[in-house]
């Protein structure tokens, strides 16, 4: 182990950061993401600061490879926009950059400290052991260096990870208020990864539950959708209902989750879920996701109903069943049609509206379809201007081989 030291106010050195080797951290280089890899070099090479952080850390030393790969650097916003063709900036408070590839988005942020600037604007940015103090829990506060394999620890989190348990950075009276999510993450966590929750932190959920009646339904959507899509959704819903949060998220849903019927329902969904996974990283739909969390509480009081008056009383019950969940109308409407297709009822012609792909992954949180398609031609026409310059290249006689060279990375056509 090796150990970061920084100059204090006074001009004296301090220990700020243990850093581990590969052979400390056992983190496995062939699981990392080739884009987020050539975007931390891209930031490394202009004289930037830049990490992986966060929960692809933590899965990756798990020896799992996690859905969603963050970036962490001392580059603002700006800066990181000037440097990449395919960065789009969002946020209002404090302002990330999503970096948009063919079928994925990497979130990049800029270190933050841990002041509050005027007029409720978070953009007052920092050095990355400020960043550090800023983050969650202990096992998403690590800094994973690609270029040099090395594992950065500001909070002397590999003691809590090696004890498999989950401690807070902040504060909780502070965490727990200024975002209540994280009560939830903090369960998802525990479950997902096997940690347990140290004491402070379930005596601060019970204590805090309440605050999460003021999160916003966007907000709780996602936390839900991110549940069910974790194979572990069961598990989590039992735990959310246990610290009395799920009737926050879920109010309806709360009161039938314990029944048999339900369990096994989720049940169902989690083993299949997880076969998707690994099934070369295919996914299950939200539609189907849906139709599992509420099936076995859609009844028909009327067996008389015509195909159009049972589609419509089934997508009246989902909606009642996962508000304040908002996906869109098509999702619900894909799942009444699975759902009762399932039961053997006739659906009506036509009845989902505005179809699209059903197999198309999920995304993460990011910008709208048409930025998404923005990048995509981006990329594509990155590519083709590559080819064309390559072309070009060999006509005038200039030596092939840098031309031949092989891409490794849909973003590395920029840079060829």
């Amino acid at each position: 182990m090796l150990i970061r030291y920084k100059q204090d106010e006074h001009g004296k050195t301090v220990p700020v950061a243990n850093i581990y080797t590969q052979k400390e951290h056992k983190i496995t280089y062939s699981l990392l993401d080739k884009d987020a890899v050539w975007a931390i070099k891209k930031l490394q090479q202009s004289g930037a600061e830049a990490y992986l952080v966060g929960g692809a850390v933590r899965d990756l030393m798990l020896g799992q490879v996690p859905k969603d790969f963050d970036i962490a650097t001392s580059a603002s916003p700006r800066q990181i926009q000037r440097l990449f063709w395919n960065a789009r900036i969002i946020g209002k408070r404090f302002k990330l950059v999503h970096l948009v590839f063919r079928d994925k988005v990497h979130e990049v942020s800029t270190f933050r400290s841990g002041e509050e600037a005027m007029e409720g604007n978070n953009n007052v940015f920092g050095s990355i052991d400020q960043d550090a103090k800023r983050r969650d829990f202990s096992v998403n506060s690590f800094y994973y260096d690609p270029s040099t394999n090395q594992l950065l620890d500001f909070n002397n989190a590999m003691d809590d990870f090696k004890k498999k348990r989950i401690s807070s950075v902040i504060p909780l009276d502070e965490s727990f208020r200024e975002d209540p999510v994280r009560m939830i993450r903090a369960i998802k966590y525990s479950v997902t990864t096997g940690f347990s929750l140290r004491l402070n932190i379930r005596m601060a959920i019970r204590k805090y539950s309440n605050e999460l009646s003021r999160t916003s339904t966007s907000r709780l959507t996602e936390e839900v959708n991110k549940i069910l899509s974790s194979g572990h959704s069961r598990e989590i819903f039992n735990d959310l209902q246990k610290y009395k949060l799920l009737v926050f998220m879920l109010p309806c849903f709360s009161i039938y989750s314990k029944f048999p019927q339900v369990q096994d329902s989720l049940r169902a969904l989690d083993k299949r879920v997880m076969l998707a996974k690994e099934n070369n990283g295919s996914s299950v739909v939200l539609a189907d996701m849906i139709k599992a969390l509420v099936d076995p509480l859609i009844v028909f009081a009327d067996d008389q109903m015509t195909s159009d008056e049972r589609f419509k009383e089934t997508f009246r019950q989902i909606k009642v069943l996962i508000s304040p969940m908002t996906p869109s109308n098509y999702e619900v409407e894909l799942a009444s049609e699975r759902l009762l297709s399932a039961r053997g009822f006739k659906t009506p012609r036509n009845c989902v509206r505005n179809q699209r792909p059903v197999n198309k992954p999920p995304q993460r949180r990011g910008p709208s379809r048409s930025k998404r398609n923005e990048g995509t031609g981006e990329v594509s026409a990155a590519l083709r201007k590559h080819r064309s310059r390559g072309r070009g290249s060999n006509r005038g006689g200039k030596g092939s081989g840098e031309q031949d060279r092989k891409i490794s990375t849909s973003a590395e056509a920029h840079d060829l």
